[in-house]
């Protein structure tokens, strides 16, 4: 029970540390919207918490995202990831966040590469390298696709529901079975 208690504890001054230090931008609806890293350089992946938001689903598009970020979550918090331009001139962009049929606006401020304290230089490619501005569905063994697909409503069809209930029916069963020859056994 010690070390249950360790890990939990751990997790919540991890939490809070992590929260303590990532910069809130408040929208006027009361939201809240969390950059992780905080000011990151081009090329950087970030990590986006948007708080307030009623919905399950939202999206944050901005001109600094190689793509827009889709965001997942419930009860008010909403998370998604999204990557920084790679050639990107450093300064403010606009993120706009879009959830339950709300528009919200903030700043992102995006700084030089190598500019936050990084130990590694990042490369710079040879001028006239072409950089990306949206996913390439490329590796994956062929998942690019469902990356761009909403997965909401998609199950089992009727055929593999009835399957499935079948083979758990089966298989309490066999538990019954077996458990009764073991008590008969005694």
């Amino acid at each position: 029970m010690g070390s249950l208690r360790l890990t939990l504890c751990t997790g919540l001054l991890a939490a809070a540390a992590s929260a303590a230090a990532a910069p809130v931008a408040h929208a006027a609806d009361g939201g809240s919207v969390v950059v992780t890293p905080a000011v990151p350089a081009p090329g950087d992946d970030i990590t986006l918490r948007v708080g307030g938001c009623t919905g399950e689903q939202g999206t944050a598009a901005s001109s600094a995202f190689v793509s827009d970020a889709r965001l997942t979550g419930a009860q008010g918090s909403l998370t998604g990831e999204t990557r920084v331009r790679s050639a990107l001139t450093p300064g403010p962009y606009t993120v706009k966040v879009t959830c339950a049929g709300s528009v919200r606006t903030g700043t992102i401020t995006v700084t030089e590469a190598g500019g936050t304290g990084r130990e590694e230089e990042p490369v710079e490619p040879p001028a006239g390298t072409a950089s990306p501005i949206a996913p390439v569905p490329a590796g994956g063994g062929g998942t690019a696709h469902f990356a761009t697909v909403a997965t909401s409503g998609t199950g089992p069809d009727t055929l593999q529901a009835v399957t499935g209930l079948a083979l758990a029916g089966i298989a309490a069963v066999a538990v019954g079975l077996r458990a009764r020859r073991s008590r008969d056994c005694r």
